[in-house]
């Protein structure tokens, strides 16, 4: 096999990617490849200039891209869900290797389509899906595939890290800083899918199947967005030591396993703490190696298609040599793979940051200490915030020691439920890693 021939679905900005990495780095990826790896085709709805379409076949039918019985390999760039599923199934009906940077849909369909292409002996590789230009997949399947994964944790969508990066840095607003994301291409129009975890939530549901081999549970994760993370917690925690991160965090337990995203406070000494702007970072907790952190671009035009071009590379280096692919998609050999059940996150044990609004007059404290106590819930410490004074209001901030979720939860209703206290009790969650050694 002299040449692999690819067939792009979309123009957008990985898909130029992908064909402007191609064009500049021919000479180094056909070497690694084997072969020379050739765009013939690309289907878009619309032609752009975005990058350099000599000698590709251009059409606005996507089913004529994924009949055409020249091209070897379907790159699908379009995003989204019915369409691509579609797109997909038909082309691994076809036969041919399929190579996508959509995590929705590998999230929500992937259990049916990895059945599906190994039914019909083909790939379907989605490293770009995951983290951007960071090789998490590879390196949870390959790279540590001697090691038993305990524990799980990504800041793994940069709009999120951006914003709470900037909130921090410049004490600005969620409001005000997520219209700059959006000015700056970071964010869509509607956000919805960054700012409330959805997005993270897509690719932690697939880390963690990868790192425990159980099929994708992308429906029972439980996501918390940053929308209600206010300026004043940001300050709070970093007088405490902390930083705010948006994580996706899994973790293996006896019953099952945690699958959660949300806020979380994290010691400022620790590296993944860091992590700023709209940089991804990956650690990953094993028995053997012990910790490791994976960090980098999670977006952007070049560094996805990076992703996408080794997806491709690997499909090359097989069909070269005449083998079928020798990595299962998820890590686990498919009928190895077993249910694990989630937990829920009610479940699942966390330290906390509180951040209660209460009445400035002796006894407060003894109230809400009384009340954590009865629930065995120990206080690690207490800030009274005078700078935050509002009237007769003053914030209570206080750290827990690890505790179950409905604990915290059931005395978070008798705290709500004083006299002294006004309004709703802030609740996020608080992480710590051990150090690499």
């Amino acid at each position: 096999m002299d040449s692999l021939k690819v067939g792009i679905c979309g123009l957008g900005t990985v898909a130029s990617g992908v064909i402007n990495v191609l064009n500049r780095n021919q000479f180094e990826i056909s070497a690694r490849a084997g072969c020379k790896i050739e765009v013939v085709q690309v289907a878009s709805r619309r032609m752009r200039d975005n990058c350099d379409m000599t000698g590709i076949s251009f059409t606005t039918d996507l089913n004529e891209l994924v009949n055409n019985p020249d091209i070897d390999v379907v790159a699908e760039l379009i995003g989204g869900h019915t369409l691509a599923k579609d797109l997909v199934e038909r082309a691994l009906k076809n036969g041919k290797h399929v190579v996508t940077a959509n995590k929705a849909l590998i999230a929500e369909h992937g259990n049916d389509l990895f059945s599906l292409a190994a039914e019909n002996g083909v790939s379907l590789a989605y490293e770009a899906g995951v983290a951007g230009g960071i090789p998490i997949i590879k390196a949870l399947r390959e790279g540590l595939a001697a090691n038993k994964i305990s524990a799980l944790a990504g800041i793994i969508n940069g709009t999120g890290n951006f914003i709470l990066t900037e909130m921090k840095d410049k004490a600005r607003d969620f409001d005000d800083v997520l219209k700059e994301a959006q000015a700056l291409g970071y964010a869509e129009a509607d956000p919805t899918f960054d700012v409330e975890g959805i997005d993270a939530a897509h690719k932690l549901a697939i880390l963690s199947s990868v790192a425990f081999g159980a099929p994708l549970q992308f429906s029972k994760t439980f996501t918390e967005g940053i929308s209600n993370v206010a300026p004043e917690d940001i300050r709070n925690a970093e007088d405490l030591g902390y930083r705010i991160k948006h994580l996706g965090i899994t973790k293996r337990q006896s019953n099952g396993i945690e699958l959660r995203v949300h806020p979380t406070l994290i010691p400022e000494s620790q590296l993944i703490a860091k992590v700023d702007g709209v940089m991804n970072a990956v650690l990953i907790e094993s028995d053997a190696v012990g910790q490791t952190m994976y960090y980098g671009p999670g977006a952007g035009s070049e560094a996805t298609a990076s992703a996408v071009i080794a997806d491709i590379v690997d499909i090359a280096r097989a069909l070269k040599a005449g083998v079928a692919p020798s990595v299962p998609p998820l890590g686990f050999s498919m009928d190895k793979m077993k249910e694990i059940p989630v937990l829920d996150i009610k479940e699942c044990v966390s330290a906390f940051y509180l951040r209660i609004s209460a009445e400035d007059h002796p006894g407060v404290l003894a109230e809400v200490s009384s009340i954590m106590s009865r629930h065995c819930i120990n206080i690690e410490s207490v800030l009274q915030k005078e700078s935050a004074r509002i009237g007769e209001l003053i914030p209570l901030v206080m750290l827990t020691h690890e505790v179950q979720e409905a604990k915290i939860d059931e005395a978070l209703k008798e705290i709500e439920m004083l006299e002294s206290v006004s309004g709703s009790v802030k609740k996020i969650r608080v992480a710590q890693f051990a150090q690499a050694k």
